[in-house]
């Protein structure tokens, strides 16, 4: 959504494709429009099943190809855009990329991959059994990686060959809409935060893995009744099952936690907090990264090793701070939430040095295809 925004102007259309329910939730810029398709939860590394109808993988993966190829042969794009996944699941973008190739040459195809994808080995095994290095050469005009080849470099941890290298642009981070003061103010008031108080926001991202990091955070205060100096939110994710958000719920209203599935504007929540803990999913953290919100970061290690990577290579670079999923406890937290605290300049002033090119990086690129074309 962050780039669609970026890149919409008068003279541009952007239709996005996306397996995600809440898509409807976010306001869209003029010219921005979406195109549901049925959505999928990763289970493991290979293994799906449908997100919200009730039917078989298969069927669910037979749909989502044939909107995406449907729509793109009616849209007959200049740009395309493919987020993460170089064939998409399970190879549904495969046809749709070939036909772009035979019947509109002239379109600019584009592989966005986050910073960290998964550890080495895994990524290169499955990359090996699709045959995607060789995809990517005859597919794929340029490779856009949404990261600093200083912090995680995927050409040598994913063997890329030297005969791709020159698709590859490391755009850097993806920047969000910095808050203003005012609105800063006005969403502390709104959830009856004062000046003084110290705000600790604690979001599960989407929530379909996270009501166990939520459920730790509970307990520290089960443990620490009254030694706890802070006010909290929590965001458990629209994802979360029902009877994990009702546990939660009546759990936190013991200490006056509020807690809500979803926010419209999380970056504006997350730059209304002192702390930030979370999972570490890529998106949430360029929303700290953008906001300059100090961050503790409990990743998750299964099934990938992408957040846990993420959070120990964020951390070497002094803008999060991280605490391993196998030793989070309710003494670990609270200290390292008070560390934290107490280093929240330098957090801060790190943050603020980092710059997150992103946005700016694609906009260039983007600019190139128009003077070449």
């Amino acid at each position: 959504m962050a780039i669609a925004r970026h890149l919409s102007g008068k003279e541009v259309n952007i239709l996005i494709l996306t397996g995600s329910p809440i898509a409807g939730r976010f306001t869209l810029p003029e010219q921005v429009d979406f195109v549901r398709i049925p959505g999928m939860i990763k289970r493991t590394n290979d293994e799906y099943q449908s997100l919200s109808i009730r039917i078989d993988p298969n069927q669910a993966l037979h749909i989502r190809k044939s909107i995406i190829s449907a729509t793109t042969k009616a849209f007959k794009p200049d740009l395309f855009i493919v987020d993460k996944e170089p064939l998409g699941l399970k190879k549904e973008v495969l046809p749709t990329l070939q036909w772009l190739r035979k019947h509109l040459p002239a379109t600019k195809t584009i592989l966005g991959l986050r910073d960290i994808l998964d550890e080495s080995s895994v990524v290169c095994n499955d990359w090996k059994s699709k045959d995607v290095y060789r995809y990517l050469e005859e597919l794929y005009d340029e490779i856009w990686v949404y990261g600093n080849q200083n912090i995680y470099d995927p050409i040598s941890e994913y063997k890329i060959p030297s005969s791709l290298k020159p698709k590859i642009r490391f755009t850097g981070y993806i920047p969000r809409k910095q808050n203003t003061k005012s609105v800063r103010q006005k969403l502390r008031k709104r959830y009856r935060i004062l000046d003084e108080d110290i705000f600790i926001l604690v979001t599960a991202g989407g929530g379909g893995d996270g009501c166990e990091l939520l459920d730790h955070y509970l307990s520290m205060h089960d443990f620490f009744p009254a030694s706890l100096p802070f006010k909290s939110l929590m965001i458990t994710g629209p994802f979360m099952p029902k009877s994990s958000r009702e546990h939660l719920k009546k759990k936190a209203k013991r200490y006056g936690i509020k807690s809500q599935p979803f926010h419209p504007q999380m970056e504006q929540l997350i730059g209304a907090a002192d702390l930030v803990i979370s999972m570490g999913g890529y998106n949430t953290i360029c929303e700290i990264l953008s906001q300059q919100t100090p961050a503790l970061i409990v990743p998750r290690e299964t099934p990938r090793k992408e957040q846990l990577i993420r959070a120990e290579k964020l951390t070497e670079e002094g803008l999060i701070d991280h605490l391993p999923w196998k030793k989070i406890s309710a003494q670990l937290l609270r200290d390292k939430i008070m560390t934290i605290l107490n280093k929240s300049a330098e957090y801060k002033s790190n943050m603020a040095r980092f710059k997150l090119s992103g946005l700016d990086t694609m906009r260039d690129r983007v600019e190139h295809f128009r003077e070449i074309s």
